[in-house]
Formats: C-alpha cells, sequence, structure tokens
C-alpha cells in the first residue's frame, strides 16, 4: 500500500504510507505542502482527488479509497 485515500466530512484527506507513496505526491505538490503531506494533514475536495487517483495508479502506486465513517458514541 502507498497511500490511504479517507472521506472526511470537509473532503479527502490524502495519507501517504509508504517512501513511494510520499516522494510521488512530491512530485505533484509545491515544497510548502510536503510537511503537511508527510503529516497526513492534507484534505482535498472529492472532484481533485479523482484525478489524483487516475495519475497515482497510472503510475503504479497502490491506492486504498476508505469512505467517510462515523463512529457512535455511547451516552
Amino acid at each position: 500500500m502507498d497511500m490511504w485515500l479517507i472521506g472526511t466530512e470537509s473532503g479527502i484527506q490524502v495519507r501517504p504510507i509508504s517512501i513511494h507513496g510520499m516522494l510521488w505526491l512530491q512530485t505533484h505538490f509545491e515544497d510548502e505542502h510536503w510537511e503537511a503531506l508527510a503529516a497526513s494533514q492534507v484534505v482535498l475536495p472529492e472532484e481533485d482527488v479523482s484525478s489524483l487517483s487516475k495519475d497515482a495508479k497510472d503510475a503504479g502506486l497502490s491506492l486504498n479509497h476508505l469512505s467517510a465513517a462515523t463512529v457512535q458514541r455511547k451516552f
């Protein structure tokens, strides 16, 4: 697995898992975003993630998509 794409309320969180995933992201984002990418703090709109996913898969990366999930709390 090279990268997780995790659904959130505000978009899709990009979480690099392998060095290959992080290196690939560095070729697609400006230098000032690398630290946030490495810390899994980047959330993108779903429409941007579609093209990003296609490019990553075409480059041979392994991606996993996780839809937004909610956790029920017992009160």
